[in-house]
């Protein structure tokens, strides 16, 4: 597999570095992504006309690829401001309460629930159903949203996700590409999973412990101002237990309702979600489709208990609260959609959006890199299982997890020595692309979690990186004795 790199794929890898440089020092990498779309925009079209366009419409492109993301946190936002200002919230999560009481239980049990819906219907509905339901439950004994974000995160977007043995999108994109059978990439991910999962998730719960226990801050400095707030209240008419906090910062007041029609609300909203799943499962709705379902949900839900409290106002309250909604949401994607389209030039945007300036039998700028840097490495194993997992994560980096692993079972057929080892190259592969760009290490692949528990999805990238990168180190070694 011979490509041949041009000068548009040096000078993206040059931006690469000097943007992960950059976001290693906490510095905003807004103007550097620019500069990188500006640049790339220069050398596909040749004209300055055609870079500065380029800008503009990579912004576009970005925003249309993450606009159901954007919807749905909105949505939830939306829907999650009249539950906490009627006081429906803590109705709903009071029984609860009674099996979560420690930030310990919070941690984990958030974790394997998010695991077990995202198995089912991917990370991205799950966060929405996850959190609105168990993270003023976290919060309240005592874990930071920062942790909640963690767990959602690790368990979903990590484990759920790099193995997806329910609906199997990703083991038969892998498989088809390597040419081996899908059950033969399935079998060899578990133990590699199994490694992954456990070693990130423990690395970061031990992280996180160790930060509580010392009494360190465990909320970022940047974090978004998001569904809840820990600290306590003044006022009689907000929140008793947590004053929950707007974007812009105002504490949240409460609307009267009667208990019995809280009540009523509370029972109602599970059950709703529920039917959502019962139908997920029966009509086999997965990614978009399921999304577009619990937002629509929400929405209805919104519209519901805004008529019961607000009555007569309730039209206008409506709108009120979707444009709450709607102000938190595009808040939080404004600082990603920069850096977002400056990744996503390095997949399928960079040739719809400027008229193909990349060599025949090109297959996007990252994948070229990753197939680049398979062919500088000897053809064996030991080796081949470390430039999967490096393949895999530099294919990631668009934030997809699923654009390149197609590629990434390519590479593995390459490098397998015998028919035991191409399954578990190909796995290990898979695994490294979808932790990396599924949703744990770019932020913007991060926004659902961050969003949902209202902290930065840079913070949210930088706390995830030891524990990923450790489990990617001992899932290799892992992978080198199975083969």
């Amino acid at each position: 597999m011979n490509i041949q790199l041009t000068a548009l794929h040096y000078v993206y890898l040059a931006y690469i570095v000097l943007i992960i440089a950059v976001m290693i020092r906490r510095r905003d990498t807004t103007i550097i992504c620019v500069a990188g779309i500006m640049t790339i925009g220069l050398l596909a079209t040749e004209t300055l006309s055609g870079s500065v366009a380029g800008i503009f419409s990579s912004f576009i492109y970005a925003t249309k690829e993450l606009l159901s993301t954007i919807f749905i946190i909105s949505i939830i936002v939306a829907m999650s401001r009249v539950l906490i200002r009627t006081g429906i919230n803590e109705v709903m999560v009071t029984p609860v309460t009674r099996f979560i009481r420690s930030p310990q239980v919070a941690y984990w049990g958030i974790g394997l629930i998010m695991m077990v819906v995202s198995l089912f219907f991917w990370p991205s509905p799950a966060v929405a159903l996850v959190g609105a339901v168990l993270l003023p439950v976290a919060v309240r004994v005592g874990l930071p949203p920062i942790g909640a974000a963690i767990a959602m995160n690790l368990f979903g977007h990590g484990i759920a996700l790099s193995g997806d043995y329910i609906i199997q999108g990703a083991p038969k994109l892998t498989a088809d590409a390597a040419g081996i059978p899908v059950t033969s990439v399935m079998t060899a991910s578990i133990p590699l999973v199994i490694v992954m999962g456990t070693v990130s998730t423990l690395t970061a719960f031990w992280m996180l412990r160790k930060e509580m226990r010392s009494g360190s801050p465990v909320h970022s400095p940047d974090a978004i101002s998001g569904i809840v707030s820990t600290e306590p209240s003044s006022s009689s008419e907000t929140v008793s237990t947590t004053t929950t906090t707007l974007p812009a910062n105002q504490p949240v007041q409460r609307k009267v309702m009667s208990p019995r029609l809280q009540q009523a609300f509370a029972l109602l909203i599970p059950l709703l979600f529920a039917v959502d799943v019962i139908l997920m499962f029966v009509l086999k709705l997965q990614g978009g489709d399921a999304t577009a379902l619990i937002g629509g949900t929400a929405v209805v839900i919104l519209i519901a208990i805004t008529l019961a409290a607000h009555r007569h106002a309730g039209p206008e309250e409506t709108t009120n609260y979707l444009i709450e909604g709607f102000q938190f949401g595009f808040k939080v994607f404004g600082p990603v959609i920069p850096i977002a389209a400056f990744f996503y030039l390095g997949d399928a945007a960079i040739t719809e959006l400027f008229i193909n300036p990349l060599p025949e039998g090109s297959h996007g700028i990252v994948n070229d890199l990753g197939v680049a840097l398979a062919g500088l490495v000897p053809l064996n194993d030991t080796v081949g299982a470390i430039t999967m997992t490096v393949t895999g994560a530099v294919t990631g980096m668009d934030g997809s997890g699923f654009s390149g692993i197609s590629l990434v079972g390519s590479i593995a057929s390459m490098f397998a020595g015998s028919a035991d080892s191409a399954p578990v190259l190909t796995a290990l592969g898979q695994v490294a692309a979808i932790w990396v760009g599924g949703g744990t290490l770019i932020p913007w692949a991060l926004i659902p979690a961050a969003a949902i528990c209202g902290v930065s999805p840079f913070e949210l990238a930088r706390r995830n990186l030891k524990p990923v990168l450790l489990g990617l180190t001992v899932t290799t070694i892992v992978a080198i004795f199975l083969i």
